[in-house]
């Protein structure tokens, strides 16, 4: 598929590809708040509403999100002890995320007491947190054994490649070069939503800077893009 506009089509199709492109919304229009805060008043607050309002659609997009973490676990929960260890620990941490947020979204909008709001953003960014710090290993893991059947297949004599081939080689190493990009990736836009959850779980002048926040939000939005965007 070549064609621009129709992955354009199949990206927005997708509950991740719109998620993407409104969290690209918000963290944009967040850094331009802040930007012309003191210049254009006016400016500024149009902005805000911006932010505000493509932060409150995107935990609406993210109804019924908690269930990828439960059936994920309930589906593949990892090859090993050690892979179903962290894919509980990191999906059950993703679930209390998704599950809380739910609640954090009608407390914003209203619908249930307000002033449940901060508790239900700490405890649904703790659950964050604790998920992404462990995708991130599992993560790093997958990598390192990728790096080794990399180095293993490189460092194998010819003789020793029973039924294999140049080209199967090379395939084999493509494979292994494009799931390393895709876990980076995914790395990158982990440590960076682990950021903007540390700022909600343990307020900083670090993680709360409009700056980093922005940053990373928009690091975690373009990771997501480059993951969910049509080969």
């Amino acid at each position: 598929m070549n064609d621009t506009v129709d992955k354009l089509v199949i990206f927005l199709a997708k509950r991740d590809g719109i998620d993407k492109l409104v969290k690209t919304f918000q963290y944009v229009s967040k850094l331009v708040h802040w930007h012309v805060e003191t210049t254009h008043p006016d400016i500024a607050q149009r902005f805000r509403k911006w932010e505000v309002s493509s932060g409150l659609s995107r935990k609406a997009f993210r109804t019924g999100r908690f269930l990828t973490g439960f059936n994920a676990l309930r589906r593949n929960p990892g090859s090993t002890s050690a892979f179903r260890f962290l894919a509980v620990l990191s999906n059950a941490g993703e679930m209390v995320y998704f599950f809380f947020d739910h609640f954090l979204w009608l407390s914003r909008i209203g619908v249930i007491d307000a002033v449940l709001a901060t508790k239900m953003s700490f405890i649904s960014a703790f659950g964050e947190s604790l998920g992404y710090v462990f995708f991130i290993i599992s993560d790093f893991i997958i990598i390192k054994k990728g790096i080794e059947a990399q180095r293993r297949l490189l460092l194998q004599s010819p003789e020793s490649k029973e039924g294999s081939t140049p080209e199967k080689d090379m395939e084999i190493l493509r494979k292994i070069r494009a799931d390393r990009v895709m876990r980076l990736m995914a790395v990158a836009a982990n440590v960076a939503d682990l950021i903007i959850a540390l700022a909600d779980i343990e307020p900083n002048p670090f993680c709360n800077h409009v700056v980093t926040l922005g940053i990373s939000g928009l690091v975690s939005a373009w990771a997501g893009w480059y993951r969910n965007w049509p080969s």
